[in-house]
């Protein structure tokens, strides 16, 4: 899952800041892990509760930071979305194992789909 998110960031964020908001944590208790996010959290000085502060703003340099919450938010199936400054890849992650990519250029996401099949990574390419 780790190379999926870093994959991932790395198309969305495209060297500009990005938005992962997370949208709902609850759906299965038992999957989230408080103790590794919220330590996470505070390695930034941010000792807000999920509910207080659920989206996370990363900067062009903070990539792997990013890919690591949404490692987290893929672990515990959570719902969260992906929202970009420069949208060239938008996306939404649900708890359901799906994570749904936009983009107006299909070049952007076909390029995305070959790196995940090649590690065979099952994609599914579809237009709106």
């Amino acid at each position: 899952m780790l190379f999926i998110a870093r994959n991932v960031v790395d198309a969305v964020m495209f060297r500009q800041p990005c938005l992962l908001h997370v949208t709902n944590w609850e759906i299965w208790p038992s999957s989230n892990n408080w103790l590794l996010y919220y330590r996470l959290r505070q390695s930034y000085g941010d000792r807000l509760l999920i509910e207080e502060a659920p989206g996370h703003l990363f900067l062009e340099h903070e990539m792997e930071d990013m890919a690591a919450f949404l490692h987290l938010a893929m672990l515990f199936g959570w719902d969260a979305e992906l929202r970009p400054r420069a949208p060239y890849i938008a996306g939404s992650l649900s708890h359901h194992e799906f994570l749904d990519l936009y983009s107006a250029d299909p070049k952007q996401l076909t390029e995305l789909g070959k790196v995940m099949t090649d590690a065979k990574v099952t994609v599914e390419l579809r237009s709106p």
